[in-house]
């Protein structure tokens, strides 16, 4: 069967990447795929620190893009592509090229099959744009992969037939699987050079939290100021989070501010670090595969099935609860504890065989139908 795999960002890439490794290896397949280069740097990284071969890139990135502009993009840089004739269009989350590919293959009469289906945080506006995003990629997709059951029950609940929604796990934990290594050299010397001393990851990106910068940023401080903790925060490419970032942490000596990380280095600093503080919406699958504590500074989540088995928890936007949380971990009391051994919800590693598994199965109905 021809199957497309479109691409835009880098967790995109991330969470495909045993989807691409898989098929490459099964002859039931014939893959192609399309990098749509919605983040320009850090898909460029992830290609190479993942050593894809044989795909093509469409580079629609623009400095200043809006997200109309985007969307309109992605669609005509999809539509100049020669070969149409798929069976398949997969794409994985809730960006833009997400929504724009899986527009291009339903105008195109090509089966949309959604990867990480059913994630809500039941907020339009937040995150933004990707709960619209993904609300309206379930309206066009046949197949909708789910990674819980939770968001299995969310599709359904929408008005999505059952019997197009699969419980696979999340396709990052198989990631996570191939990517660990017992032995390990960072790209940065920074990392190589981590004493035995607690560690904390910052991370920090979304639109949504760029009005909060002052709280979030002012919270972790004064949380670590002369603490006998290293704070790490990769800064995104975004000006204005690299702009607070050096205002508030730059005069720290206990904080590295580094450039964003390749998967592995992050894969690898993730089994270091005592806990994580983000926005991410990866890390809260990813760190709890480590047993790694995870404080999520936003007012909602789409992944709640961390918060409810206690992996993660939900801190807000606000200073004080912020501070209060971090402060709280660093004691490695009660709640650490309780944090670091509840069990990872989002799977158990072998997502992309359940998914070849699904698409075989409906390939082969629909060809003998």
């Amino acid at each position: 069967m021809k199957v497309v795999l479109i691409i835009g960002t880098r967790p995109e890439i991330i969470k495909c990447y045993p989807i691409i490794k898989a098929m490459r290896e099964d002859e039931n397949f014939d893959l192609s795929v399309v990098f749509t280069g919605q983040h320009r740097e850090l898909l460029d990284m992830m290609i190479e620190d993942l050593d894809i071969k044989n795909f093509t890139n469409l580079r629609i990135f623009e400095s200043g893009q809006s997200l109309s502009h985007i969307t309109a993009h992605a669609l005509n840089a999809l539509e100049s592509l020669e070969d149409k004739d798929y069976d398949y269009c997969l794409v994985q989350g809730d960006t833009t090229t997400v929504f724009a590919g899986a527009l291009w293959a339903f105008y195109n009469g090509i089966k949309v099959g959604h990867i990480e289906a059913g994630l809500r945080s039941n907020n339009i506006m937040s995150p933004f744009p990707e709960e619209a995003n993904r609300k309206m990629v379930s309206s066009l997709a046949s197949l909708n992969f789910a990674p819980t059951t939770l968001s299995m029950e969310n599709l359904i609940r929408e008005g999505v037939k059952k019997e197009s929604v699969f419980v696979t796990g999340n396709t990052v934990i198989d990631t996570l699987r191939l990517s660990k290594k017992d032995q390990y050299t960072f790209s940065y010397d920074e990392l190589n050079n981590l004493k035995d001393e607690e560690i904390i990851l910052l991370t920090c990106h979304r639109r949504e939290n760029q009005n909060h910068l002052d709280d979030i940023f002012g919270a972790v401080k004064d949380a670590i100021k002369d603490k006998d903790v290293k704070l790490i925060f990769p800064m995104h490419f975004t000006p204005k989070i690299r702009e607070y970032a050096k205002k508030y942490f730059a005069d720290l000596k206990n904080v590295e501010l580094i450039e964003p990380l390749s998967y592995h280095d992050m894969v690898h600093l993730l089994s270091k670090v005592s806990f994580v503080v983000t926005d991410s919406g990866g890390l809260q699958e990813e760190a709890p595969g480590f047993g790694k504590p995870v404080l999520v500074i936003r007012e909602e989540t789409e992944r709640p099935e961390g918060i409810e088995a206690g992996t993660c928890k939900l801190v807000g936007t606000e200073y004080d609860n912020i501070r209060r949380n971090i402060e709280e971990l660093m004691e490695k009391g009660t709640m650490y504890k309780n944090m670091s051994h509840a069990k990872n919800p989002y799977g158990d590693g072998f997502a992309a065989e359940r998914i070849l598994k699904i698409l075989i199965e409906d390939y082969k109905k629909e060809n003998n139908a």
